[in-house]
């Protein structure tokens, strides 16, 4: 699985939104700083993000983007699968899916891509961004509470 910048910003995107969960809207001139995203690229993935049910906005003045739904129900799965499409490292690790290899019964390797794809699965798809936003929360608690002396 290689994740794009398309998927990197994506990604950042949703968790600033994330981090703002409930508190309104965030501009896209503020959500493109915070993530230090192009604002043109920025602007397309959001619309994507939009057809995908992951984020929605208001218009006008006092317009912006805001999570779709709870950071609790939207995995780092969800996204990557959305914006990069299948993460299977090789076609025929999706057994459901590949039947085009003649070797495919005799294979050694099919095993070792589905524990791949197994393994990536386990970890994007156990991740939601309300646990990204608790990591950015004990992350920064860390940083105020740290101490340096000489």
């Amino acid at each position: 699985m290689k994740i794009t910048f398309k998927g990197d910003y994506s990604l950042k995107a949703m968790l600033e939104l994330a981090l703002h969960y409930n508190k309104g809207v965030l501009p896209i001139q503020d959500l493109a700083k915070k993530g230090d995203i192009p604002f043109k690229f920025l602007e397309q993935i959001l619309l994507t993000l939009k057809k995908g049910g992951f984020v929605d906005s208001k218009r006008g003045i006092d317009g912006g983007y805001f999570l779709a739904k709870s950071p609790e129900t939207i995995t780092v799965g969800d996204v990557i699968r959305f914006i990069e499409g299948p993460i299977e490292p090789v076609a025929c690790a999706n057994k459901d899916r590949y039947e085009e290899c003649k070797d495919f019964p005799y294979c050694v390797f099919k095993d070792i891509w589905n524990n791949v794809y197994t393994a990536t699965s386990l970890v994007i798809d156990t991740v939601t961004f309300a646990e990204l936003v608790r990591r950015v929360g004990n992350i920064k608690s860390k940083s105020e509470n740290a101490s340096y002396s000489i």
